[in-house]
């Protein structure tokens, strides 16, 4: 008996979402991924099945999969009204902090999403993307090119070390923003 109402309650979507790893809980609610896949938001809509993330992608926290729209405000007339769009993420994908992607959107391979983008069309291979709505930044192939001449070299080296090596690096070595464009 106890085994049945343990079973039951760790069953639970709810349970499961409060208690599993994203990466875990995604696997449970039927999220497809591939391999090396790092998922760090359990933001998915109420139809996760219709969800497909490639291989080596990076998702961070807060991003949130819309598989439907807001159909709700005209149920009243169009009780049956309803839609869905698939969302399908390509390989070797990095989506940012708190993205939103919209229903029936597929991102292709070797895509950056920038944080807090609104993706709302579909993103071609090679692409980055940022903004609200999401808009075209650059090619990651270009972006690529411009931080290997900003390698630190940091990747594995001890916190201390890591430290050490960024506060006592020259101030030509650390990425520079652009100021924006006032018209």
């Amino acid at each position: 008996m106890f085994s049945n109402i343990f079973s039951n309650i760790f069953n639970s979507n709810k349970i499961a979402k409060m208690f599993l790893s994203p990466k875990n809980y995604a696997k449970k609610i039927g999220v497809k991924f591939g391999e090396n896949c790092t998922i760090s938001t359990k933001n998915f809509s109420a139809e996760p099945f219709l969800i497909t993330i490639g291989d080596n992608v990076r998702i961070l926290k807060g991003v949130s999969f819309y598989t439907h729209g807001g159909m709700w405000i005209f149920r009243k007339e169009y009780p049956n009204l309803d839609y869905f769009g698939k969302i399908n993420i390509g390989n070797n994908c990095f989506i940012g902090d708190d993205a939103k992607l919209m229903p029936g959107i597929t991102i292709e391979d070797n895509c950056i999403i920038g944080a807090g983008a609104v993706v709302t069309k579909s993103v071609p291979m090679g692409w980055i993307v940022a903004g609200n709505p999401a808009v075209y930044i650059g090619k990651s192939s270009d972006f690529i090119e411009k931080i290997k001449k900003l390698n630190c070299e940091t990747k594995n080296l001890k916190k201390a070390d890591k430290i050490k090596k960024l506060l006592s690096m020259e101030e030509d070595k650390f990425i520079k923003k652009e100021f924006l464009q006032i018209k």
